[in-house]
Order: C-alpha cells, then sequence, then structure tokens
C-alpha cells in the first residue's frame, strides 16, 4: 500500500462507528505480539486540557533525555499528527508498512478507526524503542481502546459534561468513566474537579490503593505566564514560563508538573531543569493560538461549556477587543450550553459565523445561527467553514478581531487557509515571537 491507500483504509474504518469496549482492541494486540506490554505508559483522560496536560508531560519527558511517543486524538492536518516520536509526526513512509500489519490481523474483528489506530500507535511506539508513552484517551476512560495498557502513572484533567450519548448524563457518571483508567497501586494526578466528579475519582483511587494526589490540596500553583510558581510537598518552583496562552493552561502546566514529580518518585527521573524548560518550548497547535501580524485571528478548538468557558475567561481579562465569532460544532452537542458561556461574559461577542463542520456529523449551522439570534445577535450562515472566515474577516472593524471556535475540524479548515502565511504571531509574556509553521 502506498502512504494515501493506508490512510483510505483506516478511514473507510470509520463505518463501524464509535464502539465502546476492551474486547477488539485486546484481540488485535494479542494478534500482533501485544506491542503495549513492553511500554512504560502515562495514560491521560479528562473532559478538557487532556492534550495539552499531555503535550506538557511528553515535552518534559523530552527535555529529560527520553525518547518519547505521544498519542493524542483528533489530528488537526495529518493523520500523523496523533503519533508522535520525540516530538516528530509518525514517519508516512512507515506508515503502509504498519497499517498493513495492523490491516491483517484486523481481518475478522471489524474494529473501529480508533482501535486500529491505537493499536498501530502502540505497534508504532514498540518498534520505534520508545522509552516512555504519553497515551491521551479518546472518549471516555474505563471502556476506551487506550485502556490496555499497564501505566506508570495517570492523569486525569478536569472533567465535565460531554458526549453524554456516549459516557453517561451525569457528572459523576462520566467520571466514573474517567476514572476507569486507574490501576492498582499506580498514582493518580488530578485536575481541579467539581466536587461530585472529585469524590468519584477519589473513592476509585481508594478502591484500587492508588496514590492520589489533588489540585489545590496535594499541589498548587499561581502567577502568571511570564513567572508561575508551582508547589508540590518540599518542592517548590518560581519564575516558570507557560507559553502557552489562558489562565487555564497554567493549571494544565501545573497537573504536568505534579505528574512529572510523581515519575520521580517512581523510579523515573524528570530533572527540574527539564520540568521548567517544557513550559517555555511546548506548543499546541489550535489552541487560544493567535495569527496575524499584529495578531487579530484566534484559533480555538473549544467544543463544550468547559472549553468556551476558558474562551470567555481569556477574551475577557487578556484581551478584551469586539469578537466576530466564526462557529461549528461536530457530534450532537447544544448550542446554547457550548457557546452560553462567550454570550454570558463580558468577552465582546458581537456576531456570528455559523458553518457546518467539514468532517462527520455536525450540528446544523441554522442551529447555531438560531441560537445566536435569540440572544440577540447578528447571525449569518455559510455553506463551508472558508466562506464564513473570509466574511468575519471582511466585515472586522480595525479594533475587532475574529475567533474561530468549536470543532477541530473547524478550525483545521481555518488554519489551512492561515498556513498559507506562513508565519505568525505569538505574544509571551508581553514578548512577540514569529514562528513559522511547521505543520505544512
Amino acid at each position: 500500500m502506498t502512504a494515501e491507500e493506508s490512510l483510505a483504509y483506516l478511514y473507510s474504518l470509520q463505518q463501524f462507528g464509535i464502539k465502546l469496549g476492551l474486547d477488539n482492541i485486546r484481540s488485535l494486540l494479542r494478534r500482533l505480539g501485544n506491542p503495549q506490554a513492553g511500554l512504560r505508559c502515562v495514560h491521560v483522560a479528562g473532559t478538557n486540557g487532556k492534550g495539552s496536560v499531555s503535550v506538557l508531560l511528553a515535552e518534559m519527558l523530552g527535555h529529560a533525555g527520553y525518547r518519547v511517543g505521544l498519542y493524542t486524538s483528533p489530528h488537526l492536518h495529518c493523520f500523523t499528527e496523533r503519533i508522535r516520536i520525540n516530538g516528530k509526526p509518525l514517519d508516512r513512509e512507515l506508515l503502509p508498512l504498519l497499517v498493513e500489519e495492523v490491516r491483517t490481523a484486523a481481518a475478522d474483528i471489524s474494529a473501529t478507526f480508533f482501535e486500529a489506530t491505537t493499536a498501530l500507535a502502540l505497534l508504532a511506539f514498540h518498534r520505534a524503542g520508545v522509552e516512555v508513552v504519553v497515551l491521551e484517551t479518546g472518549m471516555g476512560g474505563r471502556l476506551d481502546a487506550t485502556n490496555v495498557v499497564e501505566p506508570v502513572l495517570c492523569l486525569i484533567t478536569p472533567v465535565s459534561l460531554d458526549h453524554r450519548e456516549h459516557l453517561g448524563a451525569t457528572l459523576e457518571v462520566i467520571a466514573g468513566e474517567k476514572a476507569g483508567i486507574i490501576k492498582p497501586g499506580v498514582p493518580v494526578a488530578s485536575g481541579s474537579q467539581e466536587p461530585d466528579a472529585m469524590a468519584v475519582i477519589g473513592a476509585a483511587a481508594a478502591r484500587h490503593g492508588a496514590p492520589l494526589w489533588q489540585a489545590d490540596a496535594d499541589y498548587q500553583w499561581g502567577g502568571d505566564h511570564s513567572s508561575m510558581w508551582f508547589r508540590a510537598g518540599a518542592l517548590e518552583l518560581a519564575g516558570l514560563r507557560c507559553a502557552l496562552p489562558g489562565a487555564h493552561q497554567l493549571a494544565n502546566y501545573a497537573q504536568a508538573l505534579a505528574g512529572a514529580v510523581l515519575l520521580n518518585r517512581s523510579g523515573l527521573p524528570v530533572p527540574l531543569t527539564a520540568m521548567r524548560q517544557a513550559g517555555a518550548t511546548a506548543r499546541w497547535p489550535g489552541r487560544l493560538e493567535w495569527w496575524g501580524n499584529p495578531p487579530v485571528v484566534l484559533l480555538d478548538g473549544a467544543h463544550n461549556a468547559a472549553g468556551a468557558t476558558a474562551l470567555a475567561r481569556y477574551l475577557s481579562d487578556e484581551v478584551r477587543r469586539p469578537v466576530r465569532l466564526v462557529a461549528g460544532l461536530s457530534g450532537q452537542r447544544c448550542p446554547e450550553e457550548v457557546f452560553g458561556p462567550l454570550e454570558d461574559s463580558a468577552c465582546g461577542l458581537m456576531s456570528l459565523y455559523a458553518a457546518p463542520v467539514p468532517e462527520g456529523v455536525g450540528v446544523p449551522a441554522d442551529a447555531l445561527a438560531g441560537w445566536a439570534e435569540r440572544r440577540g445577535l447578528q447571525a449569518r450562515v455559510f455553506a463551508a467553514p472558508e466562506e464564513a472566515f473570509t466574511a468575519a474577516s471582511t466585515d472586522r472593524k480595525n479594533d475587532e478581531i475574529v475567533v474561530v471556535a468549536g470543532s477541530l475540524y473547524l478550525v483545521a479548515a481555518i488554519r489551512n487557509l492561515l498556513c498559507a502565511e506562513t508565519v505568525w504571531s505569538l505574544s509571551v509574556g508581553g514578548e512577540d515571537h514569529q514562528v513559522y509553521c511547521e505543520e505544512c
């Protein structure tokens, strides 16, 4: 197979939809020789922030000198972004060989896209001799295809209501699914949680005899992006820099630091210098990512209420400019629930440019526009994300910004347009940095 044929095969598996459960992935991995068996894995679950925490911890491990595998989803532009080794996407030349092995092993299994991709990632990490893998769950945790590893550390980022059609209707039920990654005796670092979610996570950790660190109790942080401090027990770090914008990214950085401290205690050394460096060097495209010189376009994959709340806080506290919002949502999400935090805040939302998501099932653009109009906002409907973005950019006045938010597929479509300019501007700690797009 060529790389294109390999990808065509993987995407054809989307016909099997989403199937939560471990039977398929266990059978598939067994036929591949159980490549996960020899991997030291950090398993990351949660609703929001799990990708950022994964990236930050992988960055620390890389600075510590380890050969690191990172598995995240979805991708922005290229499938191979999901499977990174030492920060680089999987070599496309290796893709056909690995996919062919997975396809042969899955001949009579009816594996889903995510199951096959997870098996592919674990096989790739095994073949590459990766020393540590940071593995992000796809959905949930207990029945997620990634939950076949025996981790050395578990991280659970803040849990909120999302994917209720698959994970359950209440916060407690969803937290139980996320806590399903906890293993006997394996340390757990939790991000800030609602009390009901924390009770569920705490009970799961106690049942498994898993040492649990809780945000704000067992580790703390404060400061700003140019001078953050972190404290866990006797360890204190000051003067940390975080390149990822938004107050929520300080919390994500702190949780990754807590994970690094727990890894140290488990016999996997992560020097303090590596912890410091990671905050300044980590990048996570499509999440509060500014484009333009000066920056006038903000991309953010805020696709649920918790993500939109973080976006609204950032716009209200740090941007304070009128906002033209280009939006699109995947799945069966409710526009009122997702974008309500933007409308309820002082973030400057003034008009909506609604578009369908370019991949998969999405919320009709008419439904997004209807929500906006009921709130007294100007709203227009477009047939494609690119058309919506062009209109918003054309309408933008000098003091306004264009925010692209919702589905990461929508963000990727607009980022493709912007990548043609090759350079974007990022402000970190009051300093402007020019960064060339390496994804294209």
